[in-house]
């Protein structure tokens, strides 16, 4: 496994992990990245300095102290316009429209939608959550899914 760190067209940074370089740039030829904040699908690698392990580094929980330093660095923030905030309520309605005229399914999405597809089960309109795998994976087999539409301070 590897990990990216990418940037899209905003400047928006986020990281990905990918099995391999060549799996990154399937993905991106594809389309299939998007960005984390404002979903646009114009990716790119940001520059990224590689870890050193270091024996000077305190002990502990390697988890709490990563959260921790996120929480300190800063953040891609905006002050937006009428129009601007408009559309992010049109987001939040589509994402609450969409959710409440489906099924949840949680951790199963992948095997519910490939059952449905299959012709398994019955055909319903669900949602969950699906691993980048699994979305590669059905997106190759011709299963027609889309990701929700959501904000960042909507995933608390």
């Amino acid at each position: 496994m590897i990990r990216f760190s990418l940037v899209c067209d905003q400047g928006h940074e986020f990281e990905s992990w990918f099995r391999d370089s060549a799996a990154y740039d399937d993905q991106a030829e594809r389309g299939l990245l998007s960005c984390a904040y404002c979903a646009s699908t114009k990716i790119g690698k940001a520059i990224m300095a590689p870890q050193v392990a270091r024996k000077d580094r305190e002990s502990g929980n390697p988890d709490i102290k990563i959260r921790e330093n996120l929480a300190a660095l800063p953040q891609p923030v905006a002050l937006t316009s009428p129009e601007e905030q408009a559309l992010r309520t049109k987001v939040r309605e589509l994402h609450a429209m969409l959710t409440a005229k489906s099924d949840y399914v949680g951790d199963k999405f992948a095997a519910e939608a490939r059952k449905m597809h299959d012709g398994e089960i019955e055909h319903r309109t669900i949602h969950g959550e699906a691993t980048g795998e699994d979305v590669r994976s059905l997106l190759e087999d011709g299963i027609d899914i889309l990701p929700l539409p959501m904000l960042p301070d909507d995933r608390n």
